[in-house]
């Protein structure tokens, strides 16, 4: 059965059972063949709804669902990125909150301690959103991945139940305000016997959420990847965020080092102070308690001040020693903060091989993750950077071993200097063109219809520039810029030789090229005109493509092209002209044949030397009726007249006229019969010929 959608044309058909898919009864009671729920049929009255869309049918659904591979969904996702990335590098801050005075007592930093609740609320925020929005996200149907992109399930209770079952749980966790209840609750409520009591479950559920909020970076960075293929478009942005994230491994190494110097600090204190257990009592350590009489007078009558220090060999710190010896417990904040980053940096980098540690268990295992996750991340870190500089440089370093390869074989072949220099230059000049990137392999990768608009955005100002398609249609614009090719030529280039085949049609768009012919060699005769932007040349296979009487063979040219500066244009090759010729005929009309003609090298100098040959011919039978003038009065032999300078001259600049751009249309002024038969008139297509 066939159910066709309101809102498309497409229609789902499904003959196997799939979750998605619900019995639909029949007319008279039983039951009918299954279909999709995407449309569900009801009465034409009632509203429809829709559970299941096709994927490019979901921009015309009206619906509050995002798409997962959509735009609003992309964004969302990099947001949040930057939320959980700000989180992971916040949450360690909490661990600076002990501070030691005078290396004596502990106290929780107040200031601290209001400024990173506040923010840690405050991306809890982005949390709490990020669930509603899990709750709001369409998800492709397992069973329509076979072909194309999936069919998006738009049903809020799949879309909850899918959800619950597998991320919800980690998410709920993830945006628990865990720090802030245990700083600003548990802890001011609690004295400092029980706070050193219950401090190592307090520590592990710190530890365990951030290990959370660590965990979900992962699948979204994945998501976002599977989207748009890469997190940082740019490879400088790429190694930014690859270096990010090993500061960030630093930042929490050196905030975890500054907590367990001050627990080991506190141990020793204990352990201090159990050498007189009849007066010693552990909420001293709080400097609260310090205030009171009884703190002070055990404070004179210790001496935990001058047995836990770093040079006194009673108590054994080991990697701690540093927070005792310059006092980094009582340092303010922002000192604290960049001793501890560099501690974090320093050992991650060097893999904790500086590292002395004492018999403390502990320590050692504190330092063996030190050790693996430098060695982990030192490796991942060096490996990316690689890549994406390479990426940033990877066209630069191709060119410079194709020069340096180049260069080589030249040598090895003892090319001479001149032929050299014009390898370098070319080469130069098509690096700065094209910086490296191959045009026509990034064009093949596209669809047709992409690929057209996209030629036609790059060529048609440029081909409407040329005369001789400015009179055509859309249709034929479009054919020909989707077979243009770019063509690049630097000074001294041979673009073709008089005499040899014709292989493309070339129109200019930036640079001077020099056109001459001799006709084919005849002694005396030399054309030469400037080829310019808008201009073309090669036009002897436009004469070839017009003719449906022409053969396989290619037509040979009448003139030699030579590049004066660097030149761009593009080329139509004589199999894509040949095409275009036969696909519209709208090529064969006879404005277009004029319009080639008028601005056609080779007919300018036909036409030129066809005006010096009628000038001749006038001009002699001018002299001839001269003469038989003079001898019907004088009866005697006339003397010839010679001609003036101005009327020998005066073909010569019509005929420069004519040609247009025409230098010189001969280097010497011949008779009537050497300027007819020097250039031949270019042959004409017989359009009158049936094909075969």
């Amino acid at each position: 059965m066939r159910v066709c959608n309101s809102i498309s044309t497409r229609c789902g058909v499904e003959d196997h059972p799939d979750p998605d898919i619900s019995p639909s009864p029949s007319r008279n009671g039983s039951p009918g063949p299954k279909i999709l729920n995407s449309p569900v049929i009801r009465q034409p009255s009632r509203r429809r709804e829709l559970f299941r869309v096709f994927s490019e049918d979901y921009q015309v659904v009206k619906t509050k669902f995002l798409d997962p591979r959509g735009y609003l969904a992309n964004q969302w996702n990099k947001i949040f990125l930057v939320a959980c990335l700000t989180s992971l590098f916040l949450d360690p801050l909490f661990l600076y909150l002990p501070v030691t005075e005078g290396g004596i007592c502990i106290q929780m930093s107040r200031p601290l301690d209001k400024v990173l609740t506040s923010l840690r609320s405050l991306l809890d925020v982005f949390y709490i959103f990020n669930i509603y929005v899990r709750f709001r996200t369409a998800y492709i149907a397992p069973s329509s991945r076979v072909l194309g992109r999936g069919d998006l399930i738009i049903d809020p209770r799949k879309i909850a139940l899918r959800y619950l079952r597998r991320g919800f749980c980690f998410d709920f966790l993830a945006a628990l305000p865990v720090p802030q209840v245990l700083v600003r609750i548990v802890i001011q409520s609690l004295s400092a016997m029980e706070v050193v009591r219950i401090e190592t479950a307090l520590r592990a559920l710190i530890i365990v959420q951030y290990l959370l909020r660590l965990y979900l970076t992962f699948p979204l960075s994945s998501q976002i990847i599977k989207s748009t293929g890469v997190v940082m478009k740019r490879a400088w942005a790429g190694a930014a965020y690859n270096l990010m994230l090993y500061v960030l491994a630093s930042h929490v190494i050196g905030s975890c080092w500054y907590l367990l110097a001050v627990d080991r600090q506190e141990v020793c204190w204990r352990r201090a102070c159990l050498l007189d257990p009849s007066n010693c009592n552990f909420a001293y350590f709080d400097c609260q308690s310090l205030r009171h009489t009884n703190g002070i007078s055990w404070l004179r009558s210790s001496n935990i001040s001058t047995l836990c220090n770093a040079r006194n060999d009673y108590f054994e710190f080991g990697i701690y020693g540093d927070l005792i010896t310059f006092k980094v417990g009582s340092s303010s904040f922002v000192d604290k903060y960049f001793y501890c980053l560099w501690w974090g940096l320093k050992n991650l980098s060097c893999l904790g091989q500086n590292l002395i540690t004492s018999t403390y268990v502990e320590e050692n295992v504190f330092a063996i993750i030190i050790g693996t996750i430098g060695l982990v991340l030192f490796a991942s870190l060096i490996s990316n950077l690689q890549t994406y500089l390479q990426s940033t440089t990877v066209r630069v370093e191709e060119w410079r071993i194709k020069m340096t390869d180049t260069e080589q074989w030249m040598h090895h072949r003892q090319l001479p200097r001149d032929l050299r220099q014009r390898v370098r230059l070319y080469g130069q000049y098509r690096w700065v063109t094209t910086r490296g990137v191959d045009e026509e392999a990034i064009l093949k990768a596209l669809p047709v219809d992409l690929r057209r608009d996209i030629k036609r955005h790059l060529c048609l100002d440029l081909v409407r520039r040329v005369p001789l398609f400015d009179q055509m249609d859309d249709r034929m614009l479009d054919a020909i810029c989707e077979r243009l090719r770019p063509e690049l030529c630097t000074p001294n280039t041979c673009v073709v030789r008089e005499g040899d085949p014709v292989k493309a049609m070339l129109f200019i768009i930036r640079g001077r090229l020099d056109s001459w012919t001799t006709n084919g060699g005849q002694i005396g005769f030399f054309n030469c005109c400037w080829i310019g932007p808008t201009d073309f040349c090669g036009e002897e296979l436009l004469t070839w493509a017009l003719d449906p009487a022409t053969g396989m063979a290619l037509p040979s040219s009448t003139r030699t092209v030579k590049a004066v500066t660097d030149v761009e244009a593009f080329a139509l090759s004589a199999e894509d002209l040949k095409f275009v010729a036969s696909q519209f005929r709208r090529l064969h009309s006879k404005q277009v044949r004029h319009t080639f003609r008028f601005h056609s090298h080779q007919w300018r100098t036909w036409a030129a030397c066809f005006i010096q040959a009628a000038w001749f011919r006038y001009k002699r039978k001018k002299e001839v009726a001269e003469l038989k003038a003079l001898e019907s009065q004088s009866g005697s032999s006339p003397q010839p007249v010679a001609p003036t300078l101005h009327s020998t001259n005066l073909p010569i600049l019509y005929g420069t006229r004519m040609g247009g751009s025409t230098r010189s249309v001969s280097r010497r002024s011949g008779t009537e019969y050497e300027i007819r038969g020097a250039l031949l008139k270019p042959a004409d297509p017989d359009f009158t010929v049936d094909h075969k």
